[in-house]
């Protein structure tokens, strides 16, 4: 093993809270930091076109290549579950769609005892680090390092979606941030004249030119090291050699849902029988290590069309790609800027619910999976996923081997409760495309299938069309005293230990209402700050006793 380097603090994943936490920490020029990241640099010019997206997923340049384990709630499927593996993280390859959720998914975190995250705590740091077209106003903000812009793209298609919704009861809405995001929009998305805005782009370049910030790619973690109980740096694999990297204040992990858990329970932390079953020395028993997993499973609705333009057929003509290419050269605009969604819409799948519980993601074409081809035949996506799933899985190491993925197991749709949100919601898409607006265009239901009728027919399509959307979170989660599942306090130190925290994802002990990048942000922002605080309370002398 080759010599160590030390720093005040480590953080390991330069994904999008990492480049958070890289430069608000490093903004200190007494602090020195550094930055780990097992992916490379986001230098390939598919990380910044936003179609990208459709070559990134599933390319092991920009992709974990991670799966799923066989899931029983999805008839025995097994999933590709894609994040990033570059600076950036999963912002580099995910929708750019700007979203925090509802207010109620933070005040349920207070409301659980979590003090500091109510909706009035995160919504100011939500502002705080905006750069939103809209301009300064009560909930965003504007000189940020997070751009936030308007889609450059429309399609008759999409606005003939949003008519239908409007008729179906599902009433317009100009902005889903607010704290209330029940209606149907186009999406806000992170993108900067028509380039992709990724956390890399945003919060770690501007700061790259601090002599106190590192960086390191190609750099995997292995195992954080301990002395006692005090997490005090990380062996790392390098270019085929171990090192070690210490730090003096804090090893932060910032990995995601997917690889903190997996380093912890590989530094041994976690459940104690289970590491004494991979062969692994426990330093801290704590269980509920890479449990309390949640996800937004995605039902992928297909309808085909007649008399109106889709991207399948774009995408399939040669003159098209070359007009498409054209117009994002000279203005950056057209399908190459879009997002694989442009049009959401929030509502209900019954009157159970307070607030919205379901969130659709409307598309102007049609795939069986991401990385596939576009159909050859003129279609849209009616995507829809369950807002707060009931079910839960679990992310636990299949051996005591770094470099072998961990075994994933949503466990989709494993209570009733989910299993009827998902037939609700397929019986709402089928109602909303009905509705006048769209029957111009004479839709065709081609999957799951128009034959399907019963709740169980339905159930068992929903099985076979269901599939992430890339959104775990909660396998280090916070949590009070007396909880013996939390992983983390309210103030990210991992529970029992010293010296470490977790700080992305994998802290939300509910998944929020939406999608979960931009809540990720916010997690590392307040982060940061806890950090800093309790940096600055520690650098202060005792008083002294008259």
């Amino acid at each position: 093993m080759s010599g160590s380097d030390t720093f005040d603090y480590v953080i390991v994943g330069a994904g999008s809270a990492g480049c958070v936490l890289a430069n608000r920490l490093s903004r200190d020029p007494g602090n020195s930091v550094c930055v780990l990241e097992a992916g490379g640099k986001d230098n390939w010019i598919w990380f910044h076109i936003p179609v990208g997206y459709l070559f990134a997923i599933g390319n092991p340049r920009a992709d974990w290549m991670f799966k799923t384990e066989a899931e029983p709630g999805l008839n025995g499927r097994i999933l590709s579950y894609p994040r990033g593996k570059v600076l950036g993280g999963c912002s580099a390859i995910n929708a750019m769609i700007y979203m925090r959720g509802q207010r109620e998914d933070y005040d349920n975190w207070r409301q659980m005892g979590l003090a500091g995250w109510g909706w009035d705590d995160v919504r100011p740091i939500f502002r705080q680090h905006l750069d939103h077209y809209l301009g300064e106003g009560d909930h965003h903000g504007v000189g940020g390092e997070w751009r936030v812009e308007a889609p450059r793209m429309r399609w008759d298609l999409l606005d003939a979606f949003v008519e239908a919704a409007v008729e179906a009861g599902i009433p317009r809405v100009s902005d889903f941030n607010t704290g209330s995001n029940e209606g149907i929009s186009y999406f806000h998305v992170n993108q900067k004249s028509g380039r992709r805005w990724s956390a890399a782009r945003g919060f770690l370049k501007p700061a790259l030119s601090r002599p106190n910030l590192k960086v390191e790619t190609k750099a995997h973690a292995t195992r954080i090291l301990f002395e006692g109980s005090r997490a005090i740096g990380v062996e790392i694999l390098q270019n085929g050699a171990l090192r070690r990297l210490l730090a003096r204040k804090e090893v932060i992990l910032s990995a995601g849902a997917i690889a903190s858990p997996q380093l912890l329970q590989l530094s041994g932390i976690g459940d104690g029988a289970f590491l004494r079953q991979c062969g692994i020395d426990v330093v801290h028993h704590l269980p509920g290590v890479g449990e309390n997993l949640q996800d937004h499973l995605q039902l992928r609705p297909i309808y085909r069309v007649h008399g109106v333009r889709t991207l399948n057929e774009d995408y399939r003509s040669l003159v098209k790609k070359g007009r498409m290419a054209l117009e994002y050269a000279l203005f950056r605009k057209g399908p190459l800027t879009m997002a694989p969604s442009q049009l959401g819409a929030f509502t209900r799948s019954s009157e159970d619910y307070a607030t919205p519980n379901l969130q659709f993601h409307i598309q102007p074409l049609s795939l069986d999976k991401f990385g596939d081809a576009p159909h050859p035949f003129p279609a849209f996506t009616a995507s829809v996923c369950n807002l707060r799933p009931t079910s839960r899985g679990s992310v636990k190491l299949r051996s005591n081997s770094p470099g072998e993925a961990p075994a994933i197991r949503p466990n989709y749709l494993s209570t009733v409760e989910d299993q009827r949100v998902a037939v609700d919601a397929l019986r709402l898409v089928r109602r909303v495309v009905s509705m006048p607006a769209l029957q111009k265009y004479r839709p065709e239901e081609y999957r799951p299938g128009a034959q399907l009728s019963t709740d169980d027919e339905l159930l068992n399509g929903a099985r076979e069309i269901g599939t992430t959307i890339f959104h775990p979170v909660g396998t280090a989660k916070m949590g009070i005293d007396g909880d013996p599942m939390a992983v983390t306090d309210a103030r990210l130190r991992v529970r029992g230990l010293e010296g470490l925290r977790v700080i992305d994802a994998s802290v939300m002990p509910t998944i929020t209402s939406g999608n979960t990048n931009s809540p990720t942000l916010m997690i590392a922002e307040k982060g940061a700050a806890m950090i800093l605080e309790d940096q600055s309370r520690s650098a202060v002398p005792a008083r002294r006793s008259a």
